[in-house]
C-alpha cells in the first residue's frame, strides 16, 4: 500500500492521545487543576490533531462528516462516532476535574472505555480488508490496542505499567511481522487466482495490462525492498521499545521522560510507515508485482 503521510500521522497521533485519554479516565495520574490541564491538551492534542490529518487524505474532507451516518456497516463510520462521543465525554470529565476538583468517576469509565473502542474501530478498517492479507488477521487490533495502551501509560507517567505494555508491546510487533510476512502466501491467492487463469496451470506475467500507470498502481501497489524493511525494522523497533525501556530503568527525571517519549513517537510513526509500505494488495498480483 502507499504508505500516504497523512494516514501515518494520523494513526500515529491519534492512538498515543487516545490511549493517554484512556489513562485519564481511569484518574492516572491523579492530577487536578493546572496540572490535570496540561494533561489533558496533551491527549486531545494528540487525538483531535491525529483525527484531523486523517481528512488529508479525503478526495473531499468536506464531506467527512457523513461518514457518521453508516455506522451500521461501516467501521470507518463507527470510529468517527466513537471518537465523537470519546472527546464529548472526556472533555466533560476534564471539565469537573480542571475546574471544580471534581472525580466524576462513572463519567472518566465511559469516557476511558469509548477512547479505547476509537482506537478498536481505527485498527478494524484495516483488519476487515481480506484483499490484504497482511490486515486481515487477530494481530492488526492487538497491535493498535497494544501501542495505544503503552504509548498512553508512557505519556500518563505511569513508568511501572509503560514498562509492562511496551514489553507486551514490543511482543505483539515481533509476532506481527512474523505472521504477517507469511500472510499473503497463505491467503491462498495467486496470479491464478488474480487473473482467473489458474485451472490452467500455473501462470506468470509476459506483460503489464497496460503501459502507463493508474489509480490501483498508485494506491495499492507500493514495493519496499526487504534490505530496506528490514533495517527500519531494527530502527522501529529500537526507537519504539528499546531505548524507552532503557531510559525508563534509569533514575526518573523529566528530561529522561520527555526523551523516552520522543523516542517512542519516533519508533511508533517508523513502525505505521511499514505497516502501509509492506502492506501487499492482492490487486498486485494482477500487474505482476508480487
Amino acid at each position: 500500500m502507499h504508505p500516504a503521510p497523512s494516514v501515518i500521522v494520523f494513526t500515529t497521533l491519534s492512538g498515543l492521545g487516545f490511549g493517554l485519554l484512556f489513562f485519564l479516565g481511569l484518574g492516572l495520574p491523579a492530577v487536578s487543576g493546572m496540572v490535570a490541564f496540561v494533561f489533558f491538551a496533551i491527549g486531545f492534542a494528540l487525538a483531535c490533531g491525529g483525527l484531523m490529518a486523517s481528512t488529508f487524505h479525503l478526495g473531499h474532507p468536506e464531506r467527512a462528516w457523513r461518514a457518521l451516518t453508516q455506522w451500521r456497516t461501516s467501521w470507518l463510520s463507527r470510529e468517527g462516532v466513537c471518537a465523537v462521543a470519546g472527546l464529548m465525554v472526556m472533555g466533560l470529565y476534564a471539565i469537573g476535574v480542571i475546574f471544580l476538583d471534581q472525580d466524576w468517576r462513572l463519567l472518566g469509565l465511559l469516557g476511558s472505555a469509548l477512547s479505547l473502542a476509537t482506537v478498536f474501530t481505527t485498527s478494524m478498517i484495516y483488519t476487515q480488508l481480506k484483499t490484504i492479507p497482511r490486515w486481515n488477521m487477530k494481530l492488526t487490533p492487538a497491535l493498535f490496542l497494544s501501542f495505544s495502551l503503552a504509548g498512553g501509560a508512557l505519556l500518563a507517567g505511569q513508568v511501572t505499567l509503560a514498562i509492562v505494555l511496551l514489553l507486551a508491546a514490543a511482543a505483539v510487533q515481533l509476532a506481527y511481522w512474523k505472521q504477517g510476512d507469511g500472510a499473503l502466501a497463505a491467503s491462498g491467492t495467486d496470479m491464478g487466482t488474480a487473473t482467473g487463469l489458474g485451472e490452467r496451470g500455473k501462470v506468470r506475467a509476459f506483460e503489464p495490462p497496460h503501459t502507463g500507470s493508474n489509480y490501483l498502481l498508485r494506491e495499492f501497489v507500493h514495493v519496499v525492498g526487504r534490505k530496506h524493511s528490514q533495517k527500519l525494522r531494527v530502527i522501529g523497533f529500537a526507537l519504539a521499545f528499546v531505548v524507552p525501556l532503557v531510559l525508563l530503568l534509569l533514575p526518573f527525571h523529566h528530561l529522561i521522560a520527555l526523551m523516552a517519549v520522543a523516542s517512542h513517537l519516533a519508533g511508533v510513526a517508523c513502525s505505521r510507515w511499514l505497516f502501509f509500505a509492506e502492506a501487499e494488495h492482492v490487486v498486485g498480483l494482477y500487474y505482476g508485482k508480487r
